[in-house]
C-alpha cells in the first residue's frame, strides 16, 4: 500500500502562485509515475502533470505548460506541484496519484492505483 498526502492548497488572487506538496509513504516504488490531476466542480477529474520517478521525465497538460512545474524530493519521497500566474478557471480539488504506469498512459485515472485526499485550490478573479 501506498499513501499519498497532498497539502499546500488555498485561496490566491488571480495571477497568483500555489505550491501544493504531496508526500508518499509505504511501499513506493522507483517504477512509479507520480501526477497531479484536478477536478472542478462539475466536471470530469483531468490529468495536469506527472513525474516518472526512475528517469524524471515530465508530463504536462497543455493548461498547465508554462504555468506549473512539478518537481521531487528523493529523499523525502515528496512531489512539489508549483503553480504560477493562476486564474480562476484553475479552481479545482486538485489530487495526487501515484502508480507503474505505461508509457502513453500517464493522463489516464485508470492508471494509477493510489490517490490522496485531494486539496483545494480556490482562485479568485
Amino acid at each position: 500500500q501506498v499513501q499519498l498526502v497532498e497539502s499546500g492548497g488555498g485561496l490566491v488572487q488571480a495571477g497568483g502562485s500555489l505550491r501544493l506538496s504531496c508526500a508518499a509513504s509505504g511501499r513506493t516504488s522507483n517504477y512509479y509515475v507520480m501526477a497531479w490531476f484536478r477536478q472542478a466542480p462539475g466536471k470530469e477529474r483531468e490529468f495536469v502533470t506527472g513525474i516518472r520517478w526512475s528517469t524524471g521525465t515530465t508530463y504536462y497538460a497543455d493548461s498547465a505548460k508554462g504555468r506549473f512545474t512539478i518537481s521531487r524530493d528523493n529523499a523525502k519521497n515528496t512531489v512539489y506541484l508549483q503553480m504560477n500566474s493562476l486564474n480562476p478557471e484553475d479552481t479545482a480539488v486538485y489530487y495526487c496519484a501515484a502508480g507503474t504506469v505505461n508509457y502513453g498512459q500517464h493522463t489516464r485515472l485508470g492508471a494509477y492505483g493510489y490517490w490522496g485526499q485531494g486539496t483545494q485550490v480556490t482562485v479568485s478573479s
